[in-house]
């Protein structure tokens, strides 16, 4: 049994995703002729990943000018014609009907030229779509069209994915039992626990996260919160798809009595724990049993710090049983044999 500060900790898996998610898709109907972006690298906000053939969007901008310019030589005539109207209308020189006809040909003449003008910027917007650019800075995606390809707004992938990984967003789910217990914890005056991050292969992530969201609902599938935290990601380490244990420590327990969890039984509900008393008689102890902690269970009640437990043969001892003790070894993991050697070839007949 060992006595000493322990960590109380609470782990939960996540799934990492970009912070923001640019899907790229192609807002006009065209060839693709350019690719300008290397898969997988970081690209800037702005910076062109795309070109689609733009003649034919030049030549509609070439043509809404031409129309534009036609109704605004139009125009110019209606309120030329308009201005020499109006006085005379003012003499009575020329009849109502002469003065109103004037004034509704600019009226139109002015409306054809706002229409022309729109027509004109929706050409030059279908123009510059050609060029499609990255709305975020972040790590692009492999290309899921090539040169030559057909792109148009309706097509049913997308042409890239860029994502945004510093800091990169890693989702979890906890319980609703273990929402109620960090919630009752959390105070007015409490700052946010620090979050760990556990890769795969074991390794800590070297920076600590934070809390982000908490969704608005639980699953009613699961009966869980979707939980994200944000991690610092300066060199890009983590992408979008890895998986790692999230680990939030709660509180310190001081001066914790840790026992090796084989040496607690579990009888109807009740745990058991068997102590060398005096004379060396073993004295079967009722415990409460706290948070696990690897292969060992913090015991809460039951025991006092020096009592020597049985950790080995626990069915085998009974109330008052003499026992002959010996310091508990933990097992350690056994080394792989190392491979046999390579027989040595037959001798070969000599005929």
């Amino acid at each position: 049994m060992a006595q000493q500060d322990v960590p109380i900790y609470m782990e939960w898996i996540g799934s990492l995703d970009g912070n923001v998610n640019a899907v790229i898709r192609p807002q006009v109907t065209g060839y693709l002729i350019k690719q300008n972006y290397r898969e997988g690298d970081l690209v800037k906000q702005g910076q062109p990943l795309f070109e689609i053939d733009p003649r034919t969007f030049e030549a509609a901008v070439d043509e809404a000018k031409g129309l534009r310019a036609q109704q605004a030589a139009r125009y110019e005539t209606t309120r030329a014609n308009l201005a020499r109207i109006k006085p005379l209308a003012a003499m009575n020189a020329v009849s109502q009907k002469d003065l109103d006809d004037t004034t509704g040909a600019d009226l139109s003449a002015k409306a054809s030229l706002e229409a022309a003008d729109a027509s004109l910027r929706t050409a030059k917007l279908n123009l510059a779509f050609t060029k499609i650019a990255s709305p975020v800075t972040g790590i692009a995606g492999i290309a899921k069209a090539q040169i030559g390809d057909l792109l148009s707004p309706s097509m049913p992938t997308e042409l890239t994915t860029v994502s945004t990984v510093d800091p990169i967003k890693v989702y979890f789910n906890i319980s609703e039992r273990e929402y109620l217990k960090i919630a009752g914890e959390r105070t007015a005056a409490s700052k946010p626990k620090p979050l760990a991050l556990i890769l795969i292969d074991g390794s800590f992530y070297p920076q600590p996260g934070t809390f982000f969201v908490l969704n608005r609902q639980v699953d009613p599938s699961t009966g869980t919160f979707k939980v994200a935290a944000l991690f610092p990601n300066p060199d890009n380490l983590l992408r979008p798809g890895q998986y790692g244990k999230v680990r939030a420590t709660m509180s310190v327990d001081k001066g914790a009595l840790l026992v090796p969890q084989r040496a607690v039984t579990e009888i109807q509900g009740k745990y058991l724990v068997a102590v060398v008393a005096a004379e060396n008689k073993v004295d079967i102890r009722p415990v409460s049993v706290g948070e696990r902690i690897g292969s060992d269970w913090i015991i809460s009640q039951g025991l006092q710090p020096g009592d020597q437990i049985i950790a080995e043969g626990t069915q085998k001892v009974r109330p008052g049983m003499t026992v002959n003790a010996k310091p508990f070894v933990p097992a350690t993991p056994a080394k792989p044999a190392a491979p046999a050697p390579a027989p040595a070839p037959a001798p070969a007949n000599k005929g």
